[in-house]
């Protein structure tokens, strides 16, 4: 039982004791005085006894909490380290059992080895020669690529060249037949080539080869630019329209008559003496190649015609190709 209740107890069984005999002689009630003081006294004393036991008793469950916390610690680490501790063992085990059989087949393995790297470094010189054998073929592909660059530079700068001749060409012409403009003559660059294009009008009478005075001195002076060109192909193409030829005579057709006009352009050339004759070529197209319709008088005109096609000679370009 708890020390203040049995106090407290005691203390009301005594002042009912002193309320029964309320009647008690002074003596009495003094005696009783006085224990009752000494009880409060105990009672005071047992309290602090009380309290300071309290505070141990919650200064030890504290510590215990902090104690059991530890422990419970203390047994994870060793827990942890139980498990560290058993698979180490377990790889110091595998290592020595791995150890102890290597140890036991070292002459085979290394034999086993040695064998592997003999096959590997054949296999690593092999690579190396096929390397050496690429890099070969690739240094040569190179040098041919360089020199197919350079050959198509050269090429591109020999048509340039040509072209740029072609253009000095046209303009020549274009300047000495200046007279002949709006007269059925046109002068044109395309393709690399130069087309001076003569209408019949300006050159012939129907159905004949004979060339007029005017046309004699246009083809005149075009020969005077031909004879400074001598690099110069001249092809001469005399074209009909497709009216059929009805004279007798000596012509059998527009063929024939487109030929001997193309002839006849030819030979007032060849006057010049400064144009190699190896570079003139005649040639009859009939009606077989026009340029406009032929059912218009205006279109039918158009396709009667001389055309003068100058080609550059391309001795160079064709070297160039043909090099190996």
């Amino acid at each position: 039982m708890n020390p203040n209740k049995m106090i407290k107890k005691s203390v009301f069984t005594l002042l009912a004791l002193v309320f029964l005999v309320s009647c008690v002689s002074p003596k009495v009630y003094k005696e009783l005085e006085g224990k009752y003081a000494n009880l409060k006294n105990e009672n005071r004393k047992l309290s602090n006894e009380n309290e300071t036991l309290l505070s141990a008793k919650n200064a030890a469950e504290n510590e215990l909490k902090q104690i059991q916390a530890a422990y419970e610690e203390a047994l994870a680490n060793r827990d942890k380290l139980q498990a560290d501790y058993n698979a180490t063992k377990a790889n110091y085990d595998n290592l020595k059992s791995s150890y102890d059989a290597l140890e036991a087949n070292s002459s085979a393995a290394i034999a086993a080895n040695s064998k592997k790297n003999r096959e590997l470094l054949a296999q690593l010189e092999t690579k190396e020669q096929a390397l050496a054998a690429e890099s070969a073929r690739l240094e040569k592909l190179k040098k041919e690529l360089e020199d197919r660059s350079n050959r198509v530079a050269e090429l591109e700068n020999v048509i340039a060249s040509k072209d740029a001749a072609m253009t000095a060409l046209k303009n020549a012409i274009s300047r000495a037949l200046t007279d002949f403009e709006g007269k059925g003559l046109t002068v044109e660059q395309r393709d690399g080539k130069v087309y001076v294009s003569m209408e019949n009008k300006l050159l012939f009478s129907s159905g004949s080869w004979a060339v007029g005075s005017e046309g004699r001195r246009a083809v005149e002076q075009l020969g005077s630019v031909l004879g400074d060109n001598p690099d110069i192909a001249v092809l001469i193409e005399g074209h009909t329209d497709n009216v059929p030829y009805k004279g007798s005579g000596q012509l059998s057709g527009n063929w024939d008559l487109s030929t001997k006009r193309a002839t006849a352009i030819v030979n007032i050339l060849r006057e010049n003496a400064t144009i190699n004759p190896e570079n003139l070529t005649a040639a009859g197209r009939g009606e077989f190649a026009p340029i406009a319709t032929n059912d218009t008088t205006e279109g039918k005109a158009k396709n009667r015609r001389i055309e003068v096609i100058l080609t550059p000679k391309l001795d160079e370009l064709s070297r160039l190709l043909n090099e190996n």
